[in-house]
C-alpha cells in the first residue's frame, strides 16, 4: 500500500518502511508524528483513491529518526564593475522520518452511499404543500423601498434635442512648392 501525503509544502509517495527527509517537524527522535494531509491512496493492482483535495480520515504515522540539517546552499550576490560581492551560507532545518504505518478508509467506505430501495420514496420525490391562495410579497429591505420609492417618484425628463454639428472650415489653399535646386554634374576623374 502506498499514500501520497504533503508536508513542508512538499508532496512525497510514501509506502511502510520508506525514510523520507522533510522540513522540519515538531518531535524529539523516537517521537511519534501523525501526518493526516493524505491526498492519495493506493494498493499495487488496483485503482488510487484520490481525495479532494485530501482524503478525510486518512492519516500516516511516521516515527521520528532524527533531527539536522541539510547540506549548505552557498547564495553568492554580485554586481559586476560596481566591487560588490557578497557571500552567504544556509543550511536548512529538517527531519528523517521512517513511515512505520498508513490508515486510510477503504474503497468500500470511501464509496458513494447505496441507493434506496425501489419501495422506499426518495426524499427529493416529496410531494410539495400547496400554497394558500395568497400571494405573498417578498420582504425588502430599507434600502431597496427607498429606491423604487424615488424611482416611482420622478418624472423622466424629456430627452434634450442634439445640437446641429457646426459646417467645416473651408480648407486653406496650399502654398506653391519652390522649384529644387538642379544637381551639378560631377567632374571627371584622370582628365
Amino acid at each position: 500500500m502506498f499514500a501520497v501525503i504533503k508536508t513542508g509544502g512538499k508532496q512525497y509517495r510514501v509506502a511502510q518502511g520508506d525514510v523520507i527527509v522533510v522540513e522540519k517537524l515538531l518531535g524529539e527522535a523516537g517521537a511519534s508524528v501523525k501526518l493526516d494531509q493524505v491526498l492519495m491512496l493506493g494498493e499495487d493492482g488496483k485503482a488510487p483513491t484520490v481525495g479532494q483535495p485530501v482524503i478525510a480520515n486518512a492519516t500516516v504515522t511516521a516515527e521520528v529518526v532524527e533531527q539536522g540539517r541539510g547540506d549548505k546552499v552557498v547564495v553568492f550576490k554580485k554586481k559586476r564593475r560596481k566591487r560588490y560581492t557578497r557571500t552567504k551560507g544556509h543550511r536548512q532545518e529538517q527531519t528523517v522520518l521512517r513511515i512505520t504505518d498508513i490508515n486510510g478508509t477503504s474503497k468500500k467506505a470511501a464509496a458513494k452511499p447505496k441507493a434506496a430501495k425501489k419501495d422506499e420514496p426518495k426524499v427529493d420525490d416529496a410531494p410539495e404543500p400547496k400554497e394558500t391562495g395568497e400571494d405573498k410579497p417578498k420582504p425588502q429591505t430599507k434600502a431597496k423601498a427607498e429606491t423604487k420609492a424615488k424611482a416611482r417618484a420622478k418624472p423622466k425628463a424629456a430627452a434634450k434635442p442634439k445640437a446641429e454639428a457646426k459646417p467645416k472650415a473651408a480648407a486653406k489653399p496650399k502654398a506653391a512648392a519652390k522649384p529644387k535646386a538642379k544637381a551639378k554634374p560631377k567632374a571627371e576623374k584622370g582628365s
